[in-house]
């Protein structure tokens, strides 16, 4: 059952969605969810090349992630290619990640060509993929049978991938 937050809520994206700021606004939308139903978003995986296009580090979006840590005993997991484009742009969210390490995992494929990565934001209750990162070309729903295709394709990258983007750096 949804929480009276939750039902506040723009009801999440289903089908094709097209263009960068649709894309930044499904994002946005799916962590509000998050934030206000913790249990149905316990999981939620982020997976891009660089995260470069994400709202991460709007203050809405942190806010709604710290609600989302507070309220649950949910994890997130990072994959990218790379973090640098994350460390420069989104600054509350490298905040807010030194903050939630023990909720955070990050895990970069470097291996992998930027193309190849999915854009992806994934949670047990909903789906986000973006196919086109110049074009945003996207698929968005809550079918059970995209969710779980999309989360063996996550999987496999995770296979490959090694733990990266450390919370803190610790000198000697």
């Amino acid at each position: 059952m949804p929480s009276e937050a939750a039902t506040s809520l723009p009801a999440l994206p289903q089908g094709s969605l097209q263009g960068r700021e649709a894309f930044r606004q499904a994002v946005r939308d799916a962590i509000a969810h998050a934030a206000a139903a913790p249990a149905q978003f316990s999981q939620l995986i982020f997976c891009d090349p660089d995260f470069a296009d994400w709202p991460l580090g709007e203050r809405a979006v942190a806010d709604a992630l710290q609600a989302w840590a507070l309220r649950g005993h949910g994890q997130l997991l990072l994959l990218a290619s790379r973090y640098d484009e994350v460390q420069r742009l989104h600054p509350l969210f490298v905040q807010w990640r030194r903050l939630w390490s023990h909720k955070i995992e990050a895990r970069a494929c470097c291996a992998a060509h930027a193309a190849d990565l999915p854009g992806v934001l994934w949670t047990p209750a909903w789906a986000l993929r973006r196919f086109s990162p110049l074009h945003s070309v996207c698929v968005a729903g809550n079918e059970a049978d995209r969710r779980t295709t999309l989360r063996a394709e996550l999987d496999e990258w995770l296979g490959r991938s090694m733990p990266a983007f450390p919370a803190s750096v610790l000198g000697l």
